[in-house]
């Protein structure tokens, strides 16, 4: 067996610039991935927050957004490239999104997931995301239940991930 090998990177805010690296990610993760007009109307919308896992040369390991509507958080994409996962890159990404959360005192964070998508849904898990509902054939090629999850947050709430 081959053992991996962990890239080092940094997280920081989107900017332009990462947009075509993030429009060929979303088009290996998703089967209906976000155009590069989608993705730029996230980048400057002002109720987004969107943050990637960049290496130092500049390629972009994997991404997330987040918009907040009042005080509620919709996690929108969480992404990482297919040759880096299972190295803690988008559990990173969540736990600044958590952070975010905590810190503008949102109620919850909420996402939608793939039904059989059992490595995100461990992933939430781990962060204390509750199965709170499904939505019938949300997900097309193939068609597919998406599972909501939700990660109520209280106040004075510590890091549980």
């Amino acid at each position: 067996m081959e053992e991996k090998q962990y890239v080092s990177y940094r997280l920081r805010p989107m900017d332009r610039e990462m947009i075509p690296q993030i429009v060929r990610l979303e088009r290996e993760n998703f089967s209906l991935p976000w155009t590069e007009e989608m993705l730029l109307e996230e980048l400057e919308s002002l109720n987004s927050s969107c943050i990637a896992a960049v290496t130092e040369d500049g390629t972009v390991l994997g991404y997330a957004s987040l918009t907040v509507v009042l005080d509620e958080g919709y996690i929108n994409n969480i992404a990482v490239r297919a040759d880096c996962r299972r190295q803690g890159i988008a559990s990173a990404l969540l736990r600044v999104f958590l952070r975010f959360a905590r810190a503008q005192q949102l109620a919850f964070l909420t996402l939608e997931v793939r039904e059989s998508n059992a490595a995100a849904r461990a992933l939430y898990d781990r962060f204390c995301f509750q199965e709170v509902g499904r939505r019938k054939n949300y997900y097309d090629k193939p068609a597919e239940d998406a599972i909501l999850m939700t990660r109520y947050l209280t106040a004075g709430e510590e890091g549980t991930e």
